[in-house]
């Protein structure tokens, strides 16, 4: 199930008729392309921690609870670990992307929904490329996207901030105006409601529980900056199409 919410818009509007103007679709992508529930940024999670650990020193659950706030408080885990500890990004990208990715499943429903969208498709991750085409080929998308935006093009300034989307809005002509994100992480849409994009959050299931996972990850909002909200994205842009 997934609902939407409003903000400016009259109720008989159809979800098709909000995205009629769009001509650029902008994807994030973990826990965006594949379900959260599906457990693949928890084992990325994990080799955080444990890089936390060796680069800080701190016992693992000071370490831990440090490599949350960096999450929380600057974008990405490697971002505060660049600002406060001077890590090498490349090193750490390497380290915490040795992951298993047999559990992210086909999901040829979402890939028939996204090639059928008008315009050119892009994913703006925080991640990098190599990664991005890890995802992308167990979901069955390798050839949907018209660029991939990675942490590296947003020159290791992650979003939220600001200069990630106005890199990538350079980088490759998007009018923000006729554009629209998809996210999991709501304080993600802050900057492209902002901007003119119309924003869809991509959440997991309601029932969904993990202890590796913080409230605010999960966190879903009514704020004016996310205009739609999904748990099932594929059948989200079913609507849209």
């Amino acid at each position: 199930m997934f609902s939407d919410i409003i903000e400016d818009m009259t109720l008989h509007d159809s979800v098709k008729d909000r995205f009629a103007h769009v001509t650029d679709w902008v994807f994030d992508l973990d826990n965006t392309l594949y379900p959260r529930e599906c457990n693949l940024f928890a084992q990325i999670d994990l080799l955080i921690s444990t890089y936390m650990v060796d680069v800080t020193g701190l016992p693992y659950a000071q370490a831990r609870a440090l490599q949350k706030s960096y999450y929380r408080d600057h974008g990405t885990t490697l971002h505060g670990l660049m600002i406060h500890h001077a890590v090498d990004p490349d090193h750490f990208l390497r380290t915490v992307h040795a992951i298993d990715y047999s559990g992210v499943a086909a999901h040829p429903l979402l890939s028939e929904a996204i090639g059928r969208l008008p315009g050119r498709k892009f994913i703006l991750t925080n991640g990098d490329v190599g990664h991005t085409e890890s995802v992308l080929r167990q979901v069955g998308a390798s050839d949907l996207f018209d660029g991939i935006f990675d942490i590296r093009s947003m020159k290791y300034k992650p979003k939220p901030l600001p200069e990630a989307y106005a890199e990538f809005f350079a980088a490759h002509g998007v009018d923000a105006k006729r554009a629209a994100m998809f996210d999991d992480l709501e304080k993600n849409l802050l900057v492209p409601h902002e901007t003119g994009m119309v924003t869809v959050q991509v959440v997991a299931t309601e029932d969904f529980e993990h202890d590796q996972v913080e409230s605010w990850e999960l966190g879903r909002t009514t704020g004016p900056h996310v205009h739609h909200v999904t748990d099932d994205l594929a059948t989200f842009l079913k609507g849209v199409i």
